[in-house]
């Protein structure tokens, strides 16, 4: 029987007709599923958590059927079942005891939780609430709960967020879940909204919380005393407002009505994927938001939906020239919008159109700030939003906007002050990476940690440096070259991207390799051209420096080689990373560091985030080493 690949997504069976139903399943026979049967599939699969498009896959029926099927095992107690954001997950209880053993321990007082060897349900669990600590190389995953975690969960009350954590920590600590309650109260208890005059006012659910807090913290931002629960807010100070607000450890809901510009009327033309429209429904909803999901999973066309969906003028920001040109030439193949509708804000091509895409870094100088100002935007875009916090573009996040939208792959930042990305644009609106792996939407990464053995020369450079030039020696370790080549050698159909943070060791690996440099020195037509050629599948080999951690479209990647990178940054580990990610093919990222030097703790860093969305990271010797 020919197997036919489903879509992944559960109905809710509440909301089918029964007449449909039925006719559904009665197309073909159905299937019963006792405990042996779910072991041998769950066995076959290699995994404890099943879906239904996973079962009917296996099967060889429909998603219906095997849908049917699981709710009965549900029904009569062999399975367990909850959603992990749109899909429906099937856990037979009894067999992740026989397949795994998994241990959690849970720490209320440090609000830590320590788990060995974590299944994938497991950890897309833990990612509502809790962010990934630390990761070592024997399955040990260290967890941490903050408030900014708290206040970003995606439930709809305490109760719901209790449940859930209780659920995956199969108990809860009375303390724990006080302080639980305690935040995600915190979150619910100043907002901003619009007077019927038109001013923006602060409003509070108590009136100590708005002498005690915001009247002590906020007296340059307010105008004046409404009432004992509300201040008349100075327009201007709004944005520094939330962020004070919310580093004195209350979100504040914003709930303005905004002016939303002339209407621009934009009709899509893609079918969005099911999960896509789970997030643009999301936003709408909650009028403000960063989408969060893994390169290559469609934020951007996800966006251009909401864009139409909201049809006012629109300003797209964007950290570099190379992304403001993929936007235009997104909308353009996307929706029905023309030239003329479209403007460029950049160098010489100053157009304020509909439509306008430019570069976090023009919109916050002054001399260009007041012409961004003088327009009432419908929506601002925020893409690869983890600039955001950054001084110099922060500024772009007072532009008054009646609706906000960031997208990332990667909300982390080594400063820790990713908290603010959400404080400025909105809450995380996403699918868990894992549930996009396993339906097939994005190619799961296998990454490699190599250490390599120093080449001789080398080695005596570094042992008589300190500091910065240590570090970059390590980096720079010749013998890396070796490496590369070795890899290469072993995967001659892959289409590779080596990325190099110093200049000198990227042209020197380049030299080596006979293949171009691609590095913020290259004049911006040599890049393109580079890129194009990568995309369409005329090279496959390109060096790179840090132009191509992220807003460079490369579907055809399937491997990727770090030579060096920035320290331990985790959002570039999952930038150059998601270099590989796509819907086919066996993605692959190798990063190499020096044996014995820091590069070893900055390159587990690096994976760090990685590892705790599921993907599988190992460390081993360079091919090199073993030989010699």
């Amino acid at each position: 029987m020919t197997r036919r690949r489903v879509s992944a997504r559960i109905p809710d069976r509440k909301a089918i007709c029964p007449g449909d139903a039925t006719r559904r399943v009665s197309e073909e026979p159905s299937v019963d599923l006792d405990p042996d049967a779910i072991t041998e599939i769950a066995t076959a699969l290699g995994r404890a958590v099943l879906t239904a498009d996973a079962v009917a896959d296996h099967l060889g029926v429909s998603q219906a059927v095997a849908s049917d099927a699981l709710d009965r095992a549900v029904e009569r107690a062999f399975l367990d079942a909850t959603r992990v954001e749109d899909t429906r997950v099937y856990v037979p209880a009894d067999l992740l005891g026989r397949v795994k053993q998994e241990r959690i321990v849970t720490f209320p007082d440090r609000r830590e939780i320590v788990v060995d060897q974590p299944d994938q349900f497991t950890r897309a669990q833990l990612s509502q609430f809790a962010r990934l600590a630390d990761v070592n190389g024997s399955g040990g995953y260290r967890y941490e709960i903050t408030s900014a975690d708290v206040w970003a969960a995606p439930v709809d009350d305490a109760d719901a967020l209790v449940a859930s954590v209780r659920r995956v920590l199969g108990g809860l600590d009375e303390t724990l879940e006080s302080w639980l309650r305690s935040q995600y109260e915190r979150a619910h208890r100043f907002r901003l909204r619009t007077h019927d005059d038109g001013y923006v006012v602060l409003e509070s659910d108590a009136a100590d919380l708005m002498g005690n807090v915001a009247r002590q913290q906020l007296d340059d931002h307010l105008r004046a005393e409404l009432s004992d629960t509300e201040s008349w807010v100075a327009e201007e100070r709004v944005a520094d407002l939330k962020r004070t607000l919310y580093e004195a450890g209350y979100p504040v809901q914003d709930d303005r009505d905004l002016e939303a510009g002339d209407p621009v009327a934009v009709d899509l033309n893609v079918d969005l994927r099911d999960y896509q429209q789970t997030w643009v429904d999301a936003f709408l909803d909650q009028g403000a938001g960063v989408l969060v999901g893994p390169p290559g999973s469609g934020k951007t066309v996800a966006a251009i939906a909401i864009l139409a969906a909201i049809g006012g003028e629109s300003l797209i920001l964007a950290p570099g020239r190379e992304l403001l040109e993929q936007w235009r030439e997104e909308l353009l193949a996307r929706t029905d919008l023309d030239d003329s509708q479209i403007g460029l804000y950049h160098g010489d091509a100053k157009q304020r159109r509909p439509i306008t895409i430019a570069t976090y870094r023009t919109a916050a100088m002054d001399r260009h700030r007041h012409l961004f100002d003088d327009r009432e935007w419908g929506l601002i875009v925020y893409d690869e939003c983890h600039h955001v916090p950054a001084d110099a573009l922060r500024r772009s996040t007072t532009l008054q906007t009646r609706h906000r939208l960031g997208l990332t792959a990667t909300p982390v930042r080594e400063s820790d002050d990713e908290r603010e990305i959400f404080s400025l644009i909105g809450p995380p609106i996403g699918t868990d990476w894992e549930a996009l792996f396993d339906r097939g939407f994005v190619a799961r990464p296998t990454v490699e940690i190599r250490y390599v053995e120093w080449d001789r020369d080398d080695r005596d450079a570094y042992v008589a440096s300190e500091g910065q030039e240590r570090r970059q020696l390590a980096a720079s370790n010749s013998a890396k070259i070796d490496e590369i080549e070795h890899i290469l050698a072993a995967n001659p159909a892959a289409t590779a991207l080596i990325f190099a943070d110093y200049l000198d060791q990227g042209a020197a690996i380049a030299e080596r390799l006979d293949v171009p440099f691609c590095s913020g020195e290259t004049p911006h037509h040599r890049r393109q051209a580079l890129l194009e050629d990568v995309r369409e599948g005329r090279r496959d080999r390109l060096v790179l420096s840090r132009v191509g951690d992220e807003g460079i479209d490369l579907p055809a990647a399937d491997l990727a080689i770090v030579a060096s990178g920035l320290g331990g940054s985790r959002r570039q580990g999952a930038q150059r990373a998601g270099r590989t990610m796509r819907p086919t093919g066996g993605a692959r990222m190798v990063v190499l560091a020096t044996r014995g030097t820091r590069e070893e703790e900055f390159a587990r860093n690096r994976t760090r985030h990685l590892a705790g969305k599921g993907v599988p990271v190992t460390e081993r010797d360079a091919v090199t080493t073993v030989e010699e």
